[in-house]
């Protein structure tokens, strides 16, 4: 999966470097576009573009292009973030290089891998292939964390040589084949699995199963019950998808057999590999081959390497008891071979010289038929049984695409053994022929054909990075037993009728479905609802759609049809209904509007959803209203004129900071509140002459908007009309001495829309939740560490650095936020689009104000006389010279004379670039991608004679493995004066005396003296 450069944006991808999940593109080779950007030279389908970057570390922009290239008559260039695209990784990304000026509505498709040449070691290329349907929307597709900046700019590493870094693009465009409409059963005869996101290898190793007859059988005669579910059972799961796979006409989720492992998210399958899901399906399948790739030309190689005789002498002997060590041979001989032969490739094994994990693309060849008996049997034990024939067949070929980040998973599979292959890749299963199923997953390098003999002469070479990694082959003698007949005689009748009960539930859906435009779905709201949500779910607003009775009602039905159905449902008859309207209105609340009239409850169903919803929307929302007398026994509705208002009333308790729903009123529009207070005590459960306080409640985004009621004005005069919401609590007394957080229902209200419980994480520590805090979104920046201050125990909150979430990457952003750099805690927790409740923390040393006014320089000081060298953190001023760094130095290390005078180098790549002029600024010197040296200057150069000249000295040494040119620096550089007229046996002499090294070691070295001869004065 690639994504795109959006500058000062991130990709909202799970992980950029995984390319898995679907692919819904299938290709062939393009013919060459005839279209105005084509070029006269007639151009390739696919291409290789090698760029090289000098002066890499030196590059000041964000963004930096390469030149255009060609491909399939099209303009491309490469991209780069030579200082991450706000990551801390390289960013790398193909680009439409002439995307503005192409027509209206264009669109290609490219596969295309992109690379950071390693020059020392050409196996340690970092490359990572994806494919892209690029547009004017995305017209660049790529890798947001490519690989770490620490290796990109780490000299030992090799990407960066001499300050130059090469960067290859190798791009083939392809046409597009139409994937949605394509029939898998009625193409093949066979379904596919569904892609469910990180199922990775899953999808192919189940269909190479689902495929060995035999082993479907023995899945269908496992033991299970009516009584167990399929996502808590493994066999059921199991059973229930071979089934599906069986007899479905479309392809099938795998959801319920994933959680029936307990693999329910996203991160359980980065954790469990293809061998571990094997084990979990069968367990005898634990002990299969694991056969060697690297330096194996084939299966035959594998074995030959497996059953290798290993001497065991000198200090490997072999204890034998009562003998002690003794010379020995060790090896493995097979007893006998199963009828179904797993070999597992080692595709992927770990790098000891990386210390991590690498693919092997090598080539790597395995036969149709496998003759485990060759050379006499040399596989096999003395006591195996040799009147069976061990040949095997092939029968299916794993395929892994992609490199050792994530990539895609298919299989090739002849389920009959017959000539006829079929690739099973996710939904899709296709034809195949077996050149494709073998030959083409050998893996290894591909010869692309030469378009223009005579206009480039070297052939394209791709690296295959689509190979085998594990093959199934079926013992010849073993075939009928193996490739049985599976029917439905061999499947449970508790699993048939469960499996046809589940079949005909998702025809009753897809039928609903299909049939969704006859019906509305109606949401009816009542006092018992509110009563529930108010002050648990929700704060604002009355109710929660989505958590009331809903009703699907056919459009054509009456109104007062669906009304003989709420009777049933509530048990309330229909003359004591009043159903009212919801309106969304102009400040974003939604309320009851009006009651629906005579007519309006006469019409249709339908009818009546186009009066309430301009809006399309299927559904249609109702309030019920039902009076309760005395008895609390339903009554008719009351008579509702323009005099009478509709009021909701909520009651506050500042003590228990508490809202909740006590029920609604009529008023008159021309009473006053205080008419009401008696009622409205009584409804609290207070006394009845209780001094009570009234609020309307208005509006709560973006902002709460809730006023105070005078209870001397009218309800019309305070603006009051139907379905608004007033919320009351007691007067809070003059002499009282409680001092509440929250006294009243406008400071509540405040509280409760902001308030926001934030995660704490110790930046050290960026995976684990140190503490949580609630806190307001409305908090200052002062606010929200002091909190943080006082949680820790620390006296000064300025101490305290915070940094905020990246919620695509889920890490800690690369720059922390600055000392009051942001005004409120909810601009610290927003990331784009998307709001995060989490920051991290740090304790500084220093206040943080402090620390920002000043700049860190890590320098590494060379004892003038001892073979050392120590690091030392100079803290300055930004705006302090160089000759302050030297200064303070001085103060911390061992000189070797009280008036030594120090200098200060630019090392990289174990060459010196530059001495820094004492006046030089210290604010713009990075010391993260190159080393700060300091050194004493020797008295030598000091006094240098007017044809003296200072060299410079550095090691290197020639790769043998690699050409001529590659040359590889190591050690410390160091400079050197040469007096007129010395020789070089001399110079040599006294290289040889600072260098402190033995004669015979030193004839050992070469010196070469660079052209031009770096020089400095």
């Amino acid at each position: 999966m690639g994504d795109r450069s959006q500058e000062d944006d991130e990709m909202l991808v799970p992980h950029p470097e995984f390319a898995d999940g679907p692919q819904p593109m299938e290709v062939a080779q393009t013919e060459t576009a005839t279209t105005a950007e084509n070029q006269q030279v007639e151009d390739p389908p696919s291409s290789r573009f090698t760029w090289t970057i000098d002066n890499f570390s030196r590059l000041n922009t964000k963004k930096h292009y390469s030149d255009i290239f060609i491909v399939g008559g099209y303009k491309w260039r490469v991209l780069i973030f030579p200082k991450g695209n706000n990551v801390d990784h390289l960013s790398m990304y193909l680009d439409v290089a002439d995307s503005a000026t192409l027509p209206y509505g264009w669109s290609r498709y490219a596969q295309f891998s992109l690379a950071v040449i390693n020059q020392i070691h050409n196996k340690y290329t970092i490359r990572k292939d994806t494919q892209h349907q690029f547009n004017a929307r995305e017209s660049d597709w790529g890798f947001t964390s490519f690989m770490p900046l620490s290796e990109v700019y780490d000299p030992t590493r090799g990407y960066l040589v001499n300050d130059t870094l090469v960067v290859e693009a190798e791009v083939a465009v392809r046409r597009v084949v139409d994937y949605w409409t394509y029939d898998s059963k009625k193409e093949t005869g066979y379904v596919g699995l569904k892609n469910q996101g990180a199922t990775c290898y899953m999808n192919s190793l189940l269909q190479t199963l689902y495929h060995i007859p035999y082993f479907r059988k023995a899945v269908y005669h496992m033991p299970t019950t009516e009584n167990d579910m399929p996502s808590g059972s493994i066999p059921l799961a199991l059973q229930s998808l071979f089934y599906k796979l069986q007899y479905s006409d479309s392809s099938v989720a795998t959801k319920e057999l994933t959680k029936s492992f307990g693999w329910d998210t996203y991160d359980s399958f980065m954790q469990h590999d293809v061998q571990e899901l094997n084990r979990v399906l069968c367990e005898k399948l634990e002990d299969k081959m694991k056969l060697d790739v690297k330096g194996c030309r084939d299966v035959y190689a594998s074995f030959d390497k497996y059953v290798e005789v290993e001497r065991l002498e000198g200090d490997n002997k072999y204890h034998a008891e009562q003998y002690g060590l003794q010379d020995a041979k060790k090896g493995v001989l097979f007893i006998d071979f199963p009828p179904v032969l797993q070999l597992q490739l080692k595709r992927f094994e770990y790098d000891f010289m990386r210390d991590t994990m690498v693919k092997i693309n090598d080539r790597y060849e395995f036969p149709l038929q496998l003759d485990l008996d060759r050379d006499n049997g040399k596989y096999l034990s003395p006591e195996a049984d040799r009147s069976v024939r061990n040949l095997y067949t092939l029968h299916s070929v794993l395929v892994h695409s992609g490199g050792v980040h994530g990539g895609h998973y298919y299989a090739f599979i002849r389920p009959t053994l017959s000539d006829q292959w079929f690739k099973f890749d996710d939904e899709r299963v296709t034809k195949e022929d077996t050149k494709r199923a073998l030959e083409e997953q050998y893996g290894g390098e591909e010869e692309l054909p030469q378009t223009n003999p005579g206009f480039n002469n070297t052939p394209f070479k791709f690296t295959k990075y689509s190979n085998a990694y594990m093959l199934v082959y079926i013992r010849e003698s073993d075939k009928e037993k193996i490739i049985c007949n599976v029917d439905e005689k061999d499947i449970a009748e508790h699993l048939r009728i469960r499996l046809k009960k589940e079949q005909e539930e998702k025809e009753h859906k897809k039928k609903e479905k299909a049939e969704a435009h006859l019906y509305t779905i109606i949401k009816v709201a009542r006092d018992e609802d509110l009563a529930e949500q108010i002050g648990r779910d929700i704060y604002f607003d009355l109710v929660d759609h989505d958590k009331v009775r809903s009703f699907r009602i056919q459009k054509q039905l009456p109104f007062n049809v669906f009304k003989e159905e709420v009777a049933k449902e509530f048990g309330i008859p229909v003359q004591f209904q009043r159903f009212w309207l919801w309106a969304k209105r102009q400040n974003h609340t939604y309320r009851p509007n009006r009651p629906l009239s005579p007519q309006e409850e006469a019409q249709s169903v339908g009818q009546l959803r186009e009066v309430s919803n301009k809006a399309h929307n299927a559904e249609l929302k109702l309030f019920l209203e039902v009076e309760l007398g005395l008895d609390l026994g339903p009554l008719s509705p009351p008579d509702k004129t323009k005099e009478d208002i509709l009021l909701f009333f909520k009651l506050y308790d500042p003590e228990k900071e508490e809202l909740r729903y006590v029920g609604r009123l009529f008023v008159k529009a021309l009473g006053k509140p205080s008419e009401i207070l008696t009622k409205l005590n009584e409804l609290a459960g207070f006394s009845p002459n209780e001094e009570i306080e009234l609020y309307e409640e208005i509006k709560f985004e973006p902002t709460v908007m809730c006023e105070h009621i005078d209870k001397r004005l009218t309800f019309r005069s305070s603006q009051l009309e139907d379905g608004d919401i007033i919320c009351y609590q007691k007067s809070p007394a003059i002499d009282s001495d409680d001092q509440f957080r929250y006294p009243d229902v406008p400071s509540f209200l405040e509280y409760v829309h902001n308030r926001q419980v934030v995660h704490f994480r110790s930046l050290e520590k960026p995976k684990e939740d140190d503490f949580c805090l609630e806190l307001s979104k409305l908090h200052t920046y002062d606010d929200v560490v002091e909190r943080v201050a006082h949680q820790l125990g620390l006296d000064d909150p300025s101490k305290i650095r915070l940094t905020s979430h990246n919620c695509y990457s889920q890490q800690p952003k690369p720059q922390p936020i600055k000392y009051r750099g942001v005004e409120h805690l909810s601009d610290m927790l927003v990331h784009y689009n998307q709001t995060s409740d989490i920051l991290y923390y740090e304790v500084l040393d220093i206040p943080l104000p402090e620390l920002q006014g000043l700049k860190t320089l890590k320098v590494a000081f060379h004892h003038a006389t001892k073979d050392e060298v120590v690091i030392h953190s100079i803290r300055l001023p930004k705006n302090s010279t160089v000759a302050d760094v030297i200064n303070d130095l001085k103060t911390k290390v061992e000189l070797s004379h009280p008036n030594a005078e120090l200098r200060l180098l630019e090392v990289f790549y174990h060459k010196i670039y530059k001495i820094f002029p004492p006046n030089e600024k210290i604010e713009n010197i990075n010391d993260q991608y190159w080393t700060l040296r300091a050194e004493e200057i020797p008295e030598e150069e000091k006094n240098l004679g007017p044809h003296d000249r200072l060299i410079h000295v550095y090691h290197f040494m020639k790769d043998p493995n690699q050409n001529q040119m590659q040359v590889q620096n190591f050690g410390e550089p160091f400079f050197l004066v040469i007096h007129e007229g010395e020789t070089l046996a001399e110079v040599k002499a006294r290289i040889q005396k600072k260098l402190q090294v033995p004669d015979e070691e030193f004839s050992k070295n070469r010196h070469t003296f660079e052209k031009p001869v770096k020089i400095y004065n």
